[in-house]
């Protein structure tokens, strides 16, 4: 039981008791005082006390393929005139730290911090998306039911809400009106959202979100137990009530959404691949030095290059979207 988290779920769910999921999540992640990602530790990593590891754990060599993939696809004669911005990096650990790189600047936009973006830029995430607050769905007696969750005595529990709220209504929309009883579905407006935001913002160039999705098709029709999940002390479990503000809460991605949104901001040339796929097409050159410049024997960079392009590690786990704007005039 987590006391203070517990009075702030009171405070925000008044007399009902009961919040929906989405909202209970956005607590869980980010309310200023209990929130998992406002508290000042690391979460990020391998070291002992920390939660989940993400390709940014996996540096010089994560940055370095990022940094020339991306020089690739914007082209070398115009990266020197574009800004390389990432988005939602844990403190100090930015993705191109003391990395080498042929951008005009790189800088970092922190959780907190505004959204300001202009001019021509390479705008980059890694694990941002799936981070953000998602609404449960169930398809239960010939329906589907938004998931919600109540304070009982001192205890968290998720309950079926008698009618769906905010933007879980826009999503039943969206839904075909018959499903397996019992099919989940978890979705992120939020991510939508925040896709929207970054699109709106006064720049051209390219967008680049590395994270772990699915379609929607894949979403509504292949994936009958959802995809939400908790993670800490690195191991996943599917209790997402069990401490929160002390585990990490996250889904898949809905790619076509994310491109939906950004397609409303005049982005196009939309791609979606694997990671492997992703820094074979586009960082070639730099994957072989890595391989051909390793000494014998055991090599750490080449044992993080394997893990980030493994099939069966993060190189088909994780998928790279990719989409451009030209300036617009």
């Amino acid at each position: 039981m987590n006391s203070a988290f517990n009075e702030v779920f009171a405070a925000s769910a008044g007399p009902e008791g009961m919040l929906p999921f989405d909202r209970f999540c956005d607590l869980a992640l980010y309310h200023p005082k209990v929130g998992y990602y406002r508290r000042n530790r690391a979460r990020v990593g391998r070291e002992p006390g920390t939660d989940f590891h993400t390709a940014a754990s996996v540096n010089p060599v994560f940055g370095t393929l990022v940094a020339a993939a991306c020089a690739k696809l914007v082209g070398t004669e115009a990266a020197p005139s574009h800004t390389f911005i990432e988005i939602g990096a844990e403190p100090g650990a930015g993705v191109l730290d003391a990395i080498g790189h042929p951008f005009r600047a790189a800088r970092t936009i922190r959780l907190g911090e505004p959204l300001r973006i202009a001019g021509p830029c390479v705008v980059f995430s890694n694990e941002l998306f799936d981070a953000q607050p998602f609404v449960r769905l169930v398809f239960r007696n010939g329906a589907w039911r938004e998931l919600g969750v109540r304070l009982e005595g001192d205890a968290l529990r998720e309950v079926a809400m008698t009618a769906p709220s905010g933007e879980a209504v826009d999503v039943i929309e969206r839904l075909p009106p018959c499903a397996v009883e019992g099919y989940s579905l978890d979705i992120s407006p939020a991510a939508a959202r925040l896709a929207a935001r970054i699109g709106a913002q006064p720049w051209h160039g390219l967008f680049v979100a590395c994270d772990y999705g699915r379609s929607w098709r894949e979403l509504t029709e292949d994936s009958p137990n959802g995809t939400a999940r908790a993670y800490r002390s690195h191991r996943q479990h599917n209790d997402l009530l069990a401490d929160p503000g002390e585990q990490d809460l996250t889904c898949h991605v809905c790619w076509d959404d994310i491109v939906s949104a950004l397609s409303a901001h005049n982005f196009g040339d939309d791609a979606i691949e694997s990671q492997e796929a992703f820094f074979i097409h586009n960082a070639r050159e730099m994957v072989e030095k890595f391989v051909t410049g390793a000494p014998r024997g055991p090599d750490p960079r080449r044992m993080q290059l394997q893990e980030l392009l493994h099939p069966a590690l993060m190189g088909q786990k994780f998928q790279v979207l990719t989409a451009r704007r030209a300036l617009q005039r």
